[in-house]
């Protein structure tokens, strides 16, 4: 269990943010509890916007065995992160150019059979090595949708997460249990709906959602932030389908503004 790490995964934890405690790399994850939220688009689409803004972006697919940024960002891979990992591959191999100034992929595999890889000690490296570059502004980490040991493995190294939702029922029962879980351990909680109207329902939502934890007594120093939302577009689905970025290709759109206020509210909350 998430709580239940043993003592050397976390001293190892304590060890990489030391190491990497001078270098200019915030690590943000992206993750939800339910899929087919639309995780990975936003994550392929906020680093776009991110090196818009003027910074060098790193993305690492680290949804375990469904990994799908490189059909995003239209790239066929040779190398993965785990090619990295097994010692098959060097870190500078596995950083791949996208066709988008500065947007770095280090892309993983799917289908992949992970049992020799199988705990945080061995993914946190990968994180880790990324960081001590010193050489990107943000790297944002696409973990996998739900809360199983993988998805676990990566929020446990990081302190900047971001929940996409939508306004499902399941999606939102889903994304409580991922609060919940990290309420044992962490300080705070971004959330984003997605495919959502109003800026005011998912503002709603999250309130509802704060109060069902102290009603349930979690960590009362844990902290949920709402971010912001994204409306449903036929824009972002037909991009997609292409290998394309809708906020490149419909920059106008209001879908394309809202992830940019998302991604400013992301910011002035990190650390």
């Amino acid at each position: 269990m998430f709580s239940q790490i043993s003592a050397q995964a976390s001293k190892l934890v304590s060890l990489t943010k030391r190491k990497n405690s001078g270098s200019k790399t915030k690590v943000i994850a992206i993750s939800s509890g339910k899929g087919g939220v639309g995780k990975s688009t936003i994550t392929a689409n906020s680093a776009y916007l991110l090196a818009k803004k003027g910074m060098n972006v790193a993305v690492l697919d680290a949804d375990i065995g469904l990994a799908n940024l490189q059909v995003l960002f239209d790239l066929k891979p040779t190398k993965t992160f785990f090619d990295y990992l097994e010692g098959g591959a060097t870190l500078q191999s596995i950083l791949l150019k996208t066709q988008y100034p500065n947007v770095t992929l280090i892309a993983g595999k799917s289908g992949y059979e992970f049992s020799s890889l199988n705990n945080c000690i061995v993914f946190s490296r990968v994180v880790e090595d990324i960081v001590a570059l010193n050489r990107f502004d943000i790297l944002l980490v696409d973990t996998g949708a739900g809360i199983n040991e993988h998805v676990q493995d990566f929020l446990e190294i990081i302190d900047n997460i971001v929940a996409i939702t939508t306004t499902d029922p399941s999606a939102l029962t889903d994304v409580y249990a991922l609060m919940k879980m990290l309420s044992e351990k962490k300080e705070k909680l971004m959330l984003c709906f997605n495919n959502t109207l109003k800026y005011e329902t998912g503002e709603a939502i999250t309130k509802s959602i704060i109060n069902l934890a102290m009603k349930n007594k979690l960590n009362r120093n844990f902290m949920v932030e709402y971010v912001g939302n994204i409306e449903e577009s036929k824009s972002i689905s037909s991009t997609g389908r292409l290998r394309k970025l809708f906020v490149k290709e419909f920059s106008g759109e209001i879908a394309s503004k809202q992830l940019s206020l998302v991604l400013d509210n992301i910011i002035n909350n990190i650390r």
